[in-house]
């Protein structure tokens, strides 16, 4: 899946429209964007490439959902302030996403200026992938890349309608993206682990089905675990359980023996009376005696360092979804013990996007783990072996 790079097009002087994704959230407010900035950070390699190549660039970008209308609070100018302070360049912003206005900010362009155009989603045709809106956007560069892997999962204009319209090339953080997830999963180095978790089995079916005959163990943690504790036969309390995928859950268990991969499930697990972040009491009990009026919270601290244990002795792990209520502070340590367990093993650890990113970000060990994913649904689709139009729409290397 070798992608034309930066390196493989001219990009010296010329204007470049650049996909990225600075959908940030905003709604936590404009004084916290240092906090939620990974992925400006994320594509500075790219954008500093570029400068250094004079490049004159106008970047493009969604923030948020606003459904095809102009929402004021998503305006991308309070984002482009904040990529202002970490290039330590000036970078304009324009209320307009394509049109005269545009065209003229896109062509008044020196060697070395940074344009940011307004919320590609205030305009339906992003997401319509509409030709006509593709090709407006496309006048306002005379090269394309793209460095949003996080949406790289949408056929939208910005993604895959460009590239037919211009010579077109994958930034650094989309390359890096396609041979770290490709290559956990193509040349592993032995033992290959899957750590999954996260709120539902039926968000991972494809990753399961697609890693099963992959892996060489199995760890399963976070929601997720139980569904799989009730496809064991487990009474599983109050928490919800995919009935729909208890079978599958099964099918699971059944075929990972059959192959001889070794499924970890939670031992025991930390429980509360009540799904919220203050719930008292909290209290630790075995997976197969969870009582009737619990919801399962988090895996317990013996699970936690059983799994942290198998982890550290793998070669490769990719790692999606946390091991408990981790944006509650109190069931945050089943996820925070594997993390460090990672970062401080040889592991070649790949973390998919999403709430995972998050917690190792928020636990400021990104940059221990091999690398940490800036797509969410993007790294998942990727995982369960599909082909995402963002990718697919650019050139492959001859």
């Amino acid at each position: 899946m070798a992608k034309v790079g930066l390196k493989d097009i001219d990009v010296k002087g010329r204007r470049v429209l650049v996909r990225v994704d600075f959908n940030v959230p905003i709604e936590q407010g404009i004084e916290n964007l240092p906090k939620y900035d990974f992925r400006l950070r994320a594509v500075l390699p790219t954008l500093e490439y570029l400068l250094a190549q004079n490049a004159r660039l106008v970047l493009c970008s969604h923030l948020g959902r606003p459904k095809g209308k102009i929402v004021e609070g998503l305006r991308m100018a309070p984002v482009g302030q904040r990529l202002e302070a970490l290039l330590k360049r000036k970078v304009t912003c324009i209320p307009e996403v394509v049109g005269p206005k545009a065209q003229a900010a896109a062509n008044a362009l020196k060697p070395g200026d940074v344009l940011l155009l307004e919320n590609l989603r205030f305009n339906a045709g992003e997401e319509a992938n509409d030709p006509e809106f593709a090709k407006a956007l496309a006048v306002l560069g005379e090269v394309y890349v793209s460095d949003a892997f996080s949406v790289a999962h949408r056929a939208h204009a910005s993604t895959a309608g460009v590239p037919q319209y211009l010579p077109s090339a994958a930034g650094s953080l989309m390359q890096k993206e396609i041979e770290m997830l490709g290559g956990a999963l193509a040349a592993p180095t032995r033992p290959l682990a899957a750590l999954l978790g996260g709120a539902k089995v039926s968000d991972k079916i494809k990753v399961l089905e697609n890693l099963l005959n992959k892996v060489d163990t199995l760890f399963i943690g976070g929601g997720m675990a139980v569904t799989f504790l009730r496809a064991r036969g487990y009474s599983t309390g109050r928490s919800a359980v995919e009935e729909a995928q208890i079978e599958f859950a099964r099918g699971i268990l059944a075929e990972a023996k059959r192959c001889g991969i070794a499924t970890n499930l939670p031992s025991e697990v930390v429980v509360a009376p009540e799904f919220k972040a203050d719930a008292v009491p909290v209290s630790t009990v075995a997976a197969d005696k969870i009582p009737a009026d619990a919801y399962v919270m988090d895996i317990g601290p013996r699970t936690a360092e059983a799994f942290a244990a198998g982890l550290q002795k793998c070669g490769t792990v990719i790692w999606n979804g946390p091991m408990g209520v981790f944006e509650f502070p109190a069931f945050a340590k089943g996820t925070e013990r594997v993390a460090r367990a990672l970062a401080a093993s040889k592991a070649r650890t790949v973390v998919g996007g999403g709430s995972t990113a998050e917690a190792v970000e928020a636990l400021g060990l990104s940059d221990k783990m091999a690398h940490v994913s800036t797509g969410g649904g993007a790294s998942l689709e990727f995982l369960e072996g599909r082909e995402l139009p963002g990718i697919a729409a650019l050139p492959d290397v001859k």
